[in-house]
């Protein structure tokens, strides 16, 4: 079975032809997933998809807030 995070990584990978759609889908990504995961995450995204979306994932990870 798929983790949440696996999922996530594979939402993302096939919304990630639309700026706006990815961008959304990581935000709600970020809300759903545990802190740990969020950190698994960020590194994975940035080695992904930095050079296409790094303002993307600027915006949405600095919005993060560890509790």
């Amino acid at each position: 079975m798929l983790s949440m995070l696996e999922y996530i990584k594979t939402i993302l990978q096939k919304v990630s032809f639309d700026k706006a759609l990815f961008e959304k889908e990581l935000a709600k990504a970020i809300k759903m997933l545990i802190p740990e995961e969020v950190t698994q995450l960020k590194r994975w995204c940035y080695a992904q998809f930095g050079k296409m979306y790094r303002v993307v994932l600027n915006r949405c990870f600095a919005r993060v807030r560890y509790s």
